[in-house]
């Protein structure tokens, strides 16, 4: 799926609608109980950031930082608004339409915004944070029926165009011998895939959907741990506008804050987490507490390391790119030093300390 000028023209105005019709403010008065309430230490009265923050229902840090208002309350003289979206796709369309400032997509929309042509549409976007790194989270639900990858030749396999699930089938077929032409690969949002069950053959999908799917009788046949074994990882990122990170870095040092305490919380009080979560994704927490195992969760210092924003990120946003322009995903690829440049771990290195 191409991405055009058009595309965002007709769909920017309907993204901002959404944004504004999902959106959760909140705007500090300085109290002493907001105050005291920061989970990081001592609220920083001085930040009065306008911050506004596209989020996906995927269970990462992200919903406990929004579920527990830990940035109002540890910055609560700032101004802050939460909108929830459905894809990555569609986040990208809400920067193209400067409705957001910060955003959470997947690795697949954040290498297409460094690339052509929307590096030429789009403001300037930096990745500042790994929500997760995809595993089992994200797998190919299908038909019990279904054994292989041979006997989905001729069938719809369903998917959000755009995603790092549609990066993650694509090269699942590639690697098992199939082609578009042999798969029919269909555009759909997850919440409109429970609807369709009856009419597709399988999806690849993240929870709480893919689970929704597995409890209706699906069973995964594939899932992206498989893809990042064969060496194309995809990942669950933070993102800004440059323009943004750069007015802001108090802000930014504390959200990264309260990602990594977030993280923190995944790794040492899973069961607290997943209630902190539960109301969000509307499951219950045991269920939403099973979904960790299919993502992994990284602290800030690991984050900050070479191993990801402080080089490796770079090189594999590269080649992901080169694999997007030869599935016609994208129309060029960028230089590698725009990949590179694309990414900023000062915030998860300024939250480490």
């Amino acid at each position: 799926m191409k991405l055009s000028k058009s595309i965002f023209a007709v769909a920017g105005a309907a993204v901002v609608a959404v944004a504004i019709a999902a959106c959760g403010s909140s705007s500090g008065g300085g109290s002493s109980s907001a105050a005291s309430d920061c989970p990081l230490g001592a609220a920083d009265t001085s930040i009065t950031t306008v911050a506004r923050i596209a989020y996906q229902k995927i269970p990462n840090g992200d919903l406990i930082v929004k579920d527990q208002q830990i940035l109002e309350k540890c910055m609560p003289n700032a101004k802050i608004s939460w909108s929830v979206f459905a894809s990555g796709g569609d986040v990208l369309q809400a920067y193209g339409a400067k409705a957001v400032d910060m955003g959470l997509t997947g690795s697949n929309p954040n290498v297409k915004a460094l690339s052509a042509p929307l590096n030429t549409t789009l403001p300037a976007i930096q990745t500042v944070w790994i929500h997760d790194v995809i595993g089992a989270g994200e797998s190919l639900i299908v038909h019990p029926e279904i054994k292989s990858a041979a006997d989905l030749k001729g069938k719809k396999i369903a998917t959000p165009f755009g995603s790092t699930s549609h990066y993650s089938l694509l090269n699942w077929l590639s690697a098992n011998g199939l082609t578009t032409t042999d798969v029919e690969v269909i555009n759909l949002e997850p919440e409109k895939m429970l609807a369709a069950w009856g009419e597709i053959a399988g999806a690849w999908v993240w929870d709480p959907t893919l689970s929704e799917l597995v409890k209706g009788g699906g069973v995964a046949l594939a899932s992206s741990a498989d893809t990042a074994a064969a060496g194309k990882p995809t990942y669950d990122l933070g993102n800004a506008t440059k323009e943004f990170v750069d007015a802001n870095g108090p802000f930014m040092t504390m959200w990264a804050k309260a990602e990594n305490y977030a993280v923190s919380m995944i790794l040492d009080k899973p069961a607290d987490a997943a209630a902190s979560m539960a109301a969000e994704l509307a499951l219950p927490a045991a269920d939403v507490q099973k979904m960790f195992a299919g993502y992994t969760y990284l602290p800030a210092a690991e984050q900050a390391s070479d191993k990801w924003l402080g080089g490796a990120l770079g090189t594999q946003f590269l080649d992901t790119a080169k694999f997007l322009l030869e599935q016609g995903s994208i129309e060029g690829v960028s230089a590698p030093e725009v990949y590179s440049a694309g990414i900023n771990k000062g915030p998860a290195e300024s939250a480490a300390k």
